[in-house]
Parts: structure tokens; C-alpha cells; sequence
């Protein structure tokens, strides 16, 4: 390209790229303000939606029978509703415990290991205490999500979640 071809094209096109990319302190202050508040307008989302939790009025559903379920079985069903896989797990003679089948590090679903007396993520190797929902290892953040049952008549109901140890929302 020779001189001429060069002017021609700045004359056609007079913006200097250092002007143009120039940034003002106000231009920035006003990204970063925005920026700021799109972030707490979401995290806002999820405090809100867990507070929304905690007042939700779960159903009560039949989920089996005592006599269905062997020592060491388990029987997938879904609980709150049927986007939402869950498990009842029959440890022994007198104790059921049901949780809902998602990981909670990347909500792959997890099964019941009796041998070894725990609940297992293969996706990333991830473990959960049968009895508790606790976290025994690998990288799940935190413990499954508990569902309360009842037992009656040899029927067992689901009847809401277990959130923190010993409180019951439902």
C-alpha cells in the first residue's frame, strides 16, 4: 500500500485508535457500579429462593411398604414432585432413610452402596454416610438433601425435607 491508498483510507475512516479505546475514569466507575449490581441482583436470586424453601408446604406421598423393601434394598421414587428423583433406603429392621438422589457437587445421581454402608457418586468419586446424608469424601460440598418419612400401618409417607439436623420443613 503506498501513500496515497493510506490517506485515502484515513480520510475515509478519521478515527485514531488510542481516542478511540481511551477509557474515562467516569466510563469505568460505571461499569464496575453496574457490574456490582447485576452480581448482587443474582446472589439476591438465591437467597430469595432459599428463604422460598423454607416456607414450601411439601406433599405427602405414599412412597412403599415396610414389607416391600428387603434389609439393604432401596426403592427409587420422586419426591417433591417428578423432576425430582429420590431414594428410600431400608438400613436396617426399624431405620428407612430417604434422600434425594443428586449429587450435590454436580447432581449426578448417586446409589446405595450396602456392603459398604454408604451412598455413592461414580462421576467424581464422591461419598455420603447412608444413615446421615454427611459428606465422607471426594468433592461434593455438602450433604444430601434429607426427605422426612413417617411410617404408619406399615405405610411409609414422605412428608417434607430435612434442611439443617433437626429441622423439618413440610
Amino acid at each position: 500500500m503506498n501513500e496515497t491508498e493510506a490517506a485515502k483510507w484515513r480520510e475515509d475512516f478519521p478515527i485514531e485508535w488510542v481516542k478511540d479505546h481511551y477509557t474515562t475514569r467516569r466510563e469505568f466507575t460505571k461499569f464496575l457500579v453496574l457490574t456490582s449490581g447485576a452480581l448482587f441482583a443474582g446472589n439476591g436470586f438465591f437467597v430469595v429462593k432459599r428463604l422460598g424453601e423454607e416456607h414450601r408446604v411439601f406433599p405427602r406421598v405414599e412412597v412403599a411398604t415396610t414389607d416391600e423393601i428387603p434389609v439393604g434394598g432401596v426403592k427409587l421414587f420422586r419426591y417433591p414432585t417428578e423432576a425430582d428423583p429420590a431414594m428410600l433406603v431400608r438400613l436396617d429392621e426399624e431405620q428407612f432413610v430417604a434422600y434425594k438422589q443428586r449429587c450435590t457437587h454436580l447432581s449426578c445421581p448417586v446409589y446405595y452402596a450396602h456392603a459398604r454402608g454408604r451412598l455413592e457418586c461414580p462421576c467424581h468419586n464422591g461419598g455420603f454416610d447412608a444413615a446421615t446424608g454427611q459428606v465422607l469424601y471426594g468433592p461434593p460440598p455438602r450433604p444430601l438433601p434429607r426427605i422426612a418419612l413417617a411410617i404408619h400401618d406399615g405405610r411409609i409417607f414422605a412428608e417434607g425435607m430435612d434442611l439443617e439436623e433437626g429441622e423439618k420443613v413440610g
